[in-house]
């Protein structure tokens, strides 16, 4: 039986407010709360007019406290702007609050252009890619309380403590963050959604390669996939175009708002620029719900996986919401609510 989770970057669509794109996040997450959905991670973008979603950390507490099973956390926490003790505070308290309900996911992209990856930096100092491994370590030190007696940081403490820890996923679309996730016995998400090239193969590896730890014993996956999902493939056409035009811009550096079908529809395309929408559209899975249901079922067997993450960014947003209803509907996922 395959799981469904969402992964939310609070989309902000044309004429509308990052305050609307937040307050449809906290109503999302409530609607598949009820309808089955086993987790709700949210993303970290910074300094973009089409993403709201810039504290995870601060919104993973509200969305908890809105809802009654589903696990919360990190799509992930973006490490190269952060120190690894305070993610792990926060996520002490976030599991402090809410225990055996927070997820950390943990990414290596910026999340950002490289002026406000500058501009996140906490000093000359601040982290690069290369360090990347060496923070995931602490990290899990941190949240784990388990910090070995040689360690500069031996007798430092990521307070609150307590019985329980989140889980810690790595995310990525590349091979380098399943070897991290691998290497210390961490679950790992591959995003097909960003690249929907060899994702298989690096599964592949992580199992291959992964260590048990005391947080896992087996490998443990998921993919993350863009889904839009409607009555009719004919509905769920029209609202893909409106992804097609923001990931164009988006392709170029323009991470404004969503634009509306109507405008999406008007937008005089060049040949090159249909080119560009032909292959990001080989990576969005869109149309009615059979149709969807078999290529995602098709999705988890190739990677070997049991749950995928499925983000639906569209303009409207009862839309979005009737996305992830069929789905449920379509995956028999047990509803704990009307």
């Amino acid at each position: 039986m395959i799981a469904l989770s969402v992964l939310d970057q609070s989309p902000i669509r044309a004429g509308g407010t990052p305050a609307e794109a937040i307050a449809e996040t906290i109503a999302l997450a409530k609607a598949v709360d009820r309808w089955g959905y086993r987790r709700y991670w949210l993303a970290e973008h910074h300094s973009s007019e089409g993403l709201a979603g810039a504290a995870p950390e601060i919104l993973i507490g509200r969305l908890a406290a809105e809802t009654a099973s589903i696990r919360v956390g990190a799509g992930g926490v973006m490490l190269s702007h952060y120190s690894p003790l305070k993610v792990a505070e926060m996520f002490r308290m976030l599991e402090t609050l809410y225990p055996g309900r927070i997820d950390l996911g943990i990414g290596r992209a910026p999340g950002s252009d490289s002026r406000a990856a500058m501009a996140l930096r906490a000093g000359p100092e601040a982290f690069d890619g290369r360090y990347f491994p060496h923070q995931v370590a602490d990290v899990i030190r941190f949240v784990s309380g388990a910090i070995e007696p040689d360690h500069p940081f031996a007798g430092v403490r990521a307070m609150p403590a307590g019985p329980t820890v989140p889980e810690i996923w790595l995310l990525g679309s590349t091979d380098q963050s399943a070897q991290v996730a691998a290497y210390f016995g961490c679950a790992f998400s591959f995003a097909h959604f960003i690249n929907d090239q060899g994702g298989e193969a690096v599964m592949a590896d992580y199992r291959r390669r992964f260590r048990p730890s005391e947080r896992l014993r087996e490998p443990a996956g998921s993919v993350g996939a863009f889904v839009l999902c409607a009555d009719t493939e004919a509905a769920a056409r029209r609202m893909e175009t409106s992804r097609d035009l923001w990931r164009l811009r988006a392709d170029r550096g323009d991470l404004g708002p969503v634009p509306s079908v109507e405008e999406a529809l008007a937008y005089p395309y060049t040949d090159e620029e249909r080119a560009r929408v032909a292959i990001n559209r080989h990576r969005q899975i869109v149309g009615a719900p059979e149709q969807v249901t078999a290529r995602l079922t098709a999705l988890a067997e190739a990677f070997g996986v049991a749950e995928l993450v499925v983000i639906s960014n569209c303009y409207d947003f009862k839309a979005r919401l009737h996305s992830y209803e069929l789905l449920a509907e379509a995956f028999q996922l047990p509803r704990r609510g009307p």
